[in-house]
């Protein structure tokens, strides 16, 4: 199937704790091209210079992480760097811009370099002014070449972000090749975690690039702005950012939320400045439809409200509606799941963990449920990975014969979402009026 028995390792391991895979999906991506095909249009749009966003919407189990997750993958291979950030009500407060920052920069990848590869493309974009500077026939020998590199550095950065990135990050990137020149790696390094937005770097560093303080929430999309162009510089063809999670947003206090809703208005607003950016939010329709989220701040639902006709929903939309798994759908991932494990008695296993073996699980669960196999997806998939592990290590196993699943395995929170408790509108507390604030 071209995926690496590394990648076959790390999937099922994930899967047997329930979380989605980083790497592989591709691999068991089933009932999806659709959505796919989408997210890849966007990422057209991207690579051409557009600025974008997407919102990706399901409801508990219809497979948003996953979808978010493989659309990472697909823009790695589409030559983008990419950044995959989980709202959180502990680190991440999204109308705090420097928390998103930082968030984005930590967590930022590539193909080659999966997370933390901010020092690695600075790294790349500087050799890549290197080279251009000796094609265009200056000496790398010439005692003076050190400072041709940092001029050109800074005339980039200008250039590329209009003048617009912040001053200090003119001056840390300056100081972090002088830095990296004197073999004073440590040093560069404490600026790399600066520019990354820790909050945590010594005061000595600082001095060494003449900046006070850290990244604040008023300057931080000034950052992101240069840090995407470093991206492109690098030789990317842009940024891709997953904010999944957004209904995390709806837990938060109501004016932490009702400046966290803004926070995504303001990006949506200013997504053309941000040439070869897609931003990719995932949520559940309570995020997007109640009072208590989208629908509460008009000038955020105005822009992104989903429409229907009929049934129908055009998939160009700012929101994408992924569906909810069917029982055709949950057994070609089985199957596929069943070709992908590592074994090596493989006729025996398939016997066992034949098709009326998968039927059936399917079928129990499906009963089980009231006929939504939507909501338990990971836990089937967890159960099922479970038997097979159990066959592959005992010939003797009969998987046929294990009891099935029952409500009794799914969390609290899936065990609401079964019984119909996710938000009502009577808990909603609206957002009509509530005075905006400008960062």
């Amino acid at each position: 199937m071209g995926i690496s028995d590394r990648d076959i390792e790390h999937i099922f391991e994930r899967l047997r704790s329930g979380v989605v895979p980083e790497r592989g999906l591709e691999a068991f991506a089933v009932g999806i091209e659709k959505a796919r095909g989408e997210i890849d249009r966007q990422l057209r749009l991207a690579a051409d210079g557009e600025g974008v966003f997407k919102f990706l919407r399901g409801g508990y189990g219809c497979g948003k992480t996953f979808m978010a997750r493989l659309a990472l993958l697909d823009a790695q291979a589409a030559g983008f760097a990419t950044s995959f950030v989980v709202v959180s009500d502990n680190d991440l407060h999204f109308y705090r811009f420097d928390d998103v920052y930082r968030k984005v920069v930590q967590e930022l990848g590539t193909r080659s370099c999966p997370r933390g590869a901010l020092a690695d493309i600075l790294d790349r974009w500087i050799g890549r002014v290197e080279d251009a500077l000796i094609d265009g026939g200056a000496d790398a020998d010439d005692p003076a070449f050190e400072q041709q590199v940092a001029r050109r550095l800074e005339e980039e950065l200008a250039s590329l972000t209009g003048g617009r990135a912040p001053e200090d990050m003119a001056r840390v990137l300056r100081t972090i090749f002088a830095l990296k020149q004197r073999g004073d790696l440590a040093g560069a390094g404490a600026l790399i975690s600066w520019l990354s937005g820790s909050e945590n770097v010594a005061a000595s560093a600082k001095r060494e690039a003449q900046i006070k303080g850290d990244i604040g929430s008023r300057e931080a999309l000034d950052y992101l702005l240069g840090i995407l162009e470093l991206v492109k510089a690098a030789g990317y063809r842009g940024l891709v950012i997953v904010i999944d999670e957004a209904e995390t947003i709806l837990r938060m206090r109501a004016d932490v939320r009702g400046k966290s809703l803004n926070g995504i208005r303001q990006i949506c607003d200013a997504a053309d400045r941000y040439q070869g950016l897609l931003w990719l939010f995932t949520g559940t329709p309570e995020f997007f439809d109640t009072k208590k989220g989208v629908a509460g701040l008009t000038p955020l639902h105005d822009r992104i409200r989903f429409m229907s006709h009929g049934g129908y929903a055009n998939l160009r939309q700012a929101q994408l509606a992924l569906h909810p798994f069917d029982p055709h759908r949950l057994k070609e991932v089985a199957l596929r799941l069943r070709d992908l494990y590592p074994v090596s008695e493989r006729a025996s296993f398939e016997r066992r963990v034949s098709l009326a073996f998968i039927e059936r699980l399917i079928t129990e669960v499906t009963a089980g449920f009231g006929g939504d196999v939507g909501i338990v997806p990971r836990q089937f998939l967890r159960q099922y990975v479970d038997l097979m592990d159990l066959a592959a290590e005992h010939p003797d196993f009969d998987p046929m014969a294990a009891s099935g699943f029952t409500p009794r395995d799914l969390s609290p929170e899936e065990q609401a979402i079964l019984h119909g408790s996710p938000l009502s509108e009577d808990e909603a507390e609206p957002l009509e009026g509530y005075a905006v604030v400008e960062f």
